[in-house]
């Protein structure tokens, strides 16, 4: 650039006037010099100094492992901010990565132990049939009967991981409306009162109106109470007992509470108990036939209702889950 300033400056000035050759080539050298300078002078500020400051974020990014500090920022200007930003963009999403490829290891060592506990025993009762013991209708009927529990909870646990791959992936809407919440829990409390009953269980319902209209999905609410209220007659119940379903209309929502008296949940097991297959006790929950897949499923739901469900355990003395859905309006009325 400044080569092509200097020909063209002494090409000028030798039209203009009648310079002889030493002057031509003073002021060509003249130009040279000061378009070098300053050429030199604005690369130096617009790039070189640029350059410089990368050099020292990358410099820094190297001997902290990839970590900025907030107050560091501020030393930085423009190019050298971006690049922090993209930075510390691009780490946190290889944590993410790393997390969801640690997270699918352990899904997938869960999830073959899981299908292959129903899948052997179902097996192993189908092959001593066709070894001879056909032929003996009691041992027959036994057999059988067990194979169909195992293949029976195969499906369930089929069903759950559907439900659950339905409800991350998106596929599965919430299709709300107002509904009376107190028959709902009058519904799920008929569908497992056998099952209370035969644990020597007592099923309440707490609730000062006759009825409450909650808006949220009435089939999933009801999923939702079923696995809690079924969870609590299988771990929550050895005694027997009495498992209530409380339900509290506040300004603007209805708060529900499903409490039994068990033996409680240990401490350190409260933060993890909705983590899909975790057990607070795998041989107790292996022998309920539980799949592990039930408090997952409820998070799910409660959260797909913008709410939060929370749990309060105290060991020897019973469990209480709690969550709330937005108040409904009957509009039969």
């Amino acid at each position: 650039m400044a080569v092509v300033i200097a020909i063209f400056t002494t090409t000028t000035v030798s039209f203009l006037g009648e310079e002889n050759q030493t002057d031509l080539v003073i002021v060509g050298i003249t130009s040279f010099g000061v378009s070098f300078f300053i050429c030199f002078a604005i690369i130096e500020v617009l790039i070189f100094k640029e350059i410089r400051r990368l050099y020292l974020v990358f410099q820094k990014l190297k001997g902290s492992e990839l970590s900025i500090k907030s107050n560091d920022i501020s030393s930085y200007q423009n190019m050298a901010q971006e690049v922090i930003a993209f930075v510390n963009t691009k780490q946190k999403e290889v944590e993410n990565l790393k997390k969801l490829q640690s997270f699918r290891k352990e899904f997938l060592a869960d999830i073959s132990h899981e299908l292959k506990t129903p899948v052997f025993a179902a097996q192993g009762f189908v092959h001593t049939l066709l070894d001879g013991a056909v032929d003996d209708e009691n041992v027959r009927h036994k057999f059988l009967r067990k194979a169909a529990n195992s293949l029976d909870a195969l499906d369930n646990l089929v069903n759950d991981l559907v439900v659950i791959s339905q409800m991350e992936s998106g596929e599965v809407k919430m299709e709300l409306e107002a509904f009376d919440l107190v028959h709902t829990i009058k519904s799920v409390f008929d569908m497992l009162e056998e099952k209370a009953k035969s644990r020597g269980v007592e099923l309440r319902l707490i609730c000062k109106e006759a009825n409450v209209f909650a808006y949220a999905d009435q089939f999933r609410i009801s999923q939702v109470l079923k696995n809690l209220v079924d969870n609590a007659i299988k771990y929550g119940s050895d005694n027997g007992g009495v498992i209530s379903v409380s339900v509290k209309v506040l300004d603007e929502d209805v708060k529900i509470e499903v409490s039994d008296q068990g033996k409680g949940i240990p401490k350190k097991h409260l933060s993890s108990i909705f983590q899909r297959f975790y057990r607070v006790e795998k041989s107790r929950s292996k022998e309920k036939g539980g799949t592990g897949l039930g408090l997952s499923i409820v998070r799910y739901i409660v959260e797909a209702h913008a709410s939060k469900i929370s749990v309060n355990s105290n060991e020897k003395k019973g469990t209480t889950f709690t969550f709330k859905l937005t108040k409904g309006v009957n509009n039969e009325v």
